[in-house]
């Protein structure tokens, strides 16, 4: 009996070394980093217009908590929503479109053509792009594909030239795709 068990202790191990080989050679190691399998946005279903008395999927408050205002009234609302907020004794304005037969990269291209910075990020997962503008007050405005067109949220801070409100936008933007998961 002390035979067939060494030889299938035996078996055993030839069978583990003859696999080694094989398993080795189905692993691969490949340089770069992960990239999203979508390259459009949110799904072309998606509607993100005025409805529910929300604009882009968000609720009033939400746009006040996500920046940090202390009041919001939102002055308009139809094919773009209007908000004015106080925050810290600072006037905040702030819109929010979506136009659904539009193209990330027309929008693109329309910023460049204004004289904007134009910064490319990815925003929860989607190709987005940041444009800043200084003037009467520094706005900036993120805006990514969704909903088969282009959904952004533009912030500015009115008579301030020092602060950079493409981190306010970007938060919006970022609160509007968390909300289309």
């Amino acid at each position: 009996m002390r035979g067939r068990g060494n030889r299938a202790v035996a078996m055993v191990v030839a069978v583990v070394l003859a696999m080694i080989p094989a398993l080795a050679g189905c692993t691969q190691t490949v340089d770069g980093s992960a990239q999203s399998a979508a390259p459009g946005g949110p799904s072309d279903e998606r509607s993100y217009g005025y409805a529910d008395n929300r604009c882009g999927l968000l609720e009033d408050s939400t746009v006040a908590q996500t920046l940090g205002a202390d009041n919001v009234v939102r002055p308009y609302s139809g094919a773009v929503c209007q908000y004015v907020l106080d925050r810290e004794k600072a006037v905040v304005d702030v819109v929010f479109a979506w136009f659904d037969s539009g193209s990330l990269d027309r929008e693109r291209a329309l910023a460049g053509q204004r004289g904007a910075q134009l910064t490319d990020t990815v925003i929860e997962r989607h190709k987005a792009f940041l444009a800043r503008r200084d003037g009467v007050g520094v706005a900036c405005s993120a805006t990514a594909a969704g909903g088969g067109g282009v959904l952004s949220w533009w912030v500015q801070y009115r008579h301030q030239n020092s602060a950079d409100p493409c981190p306010d936008a970007e938060k919006l933007l970022s609160a509007t795709l968390q909300s289309d998961l």
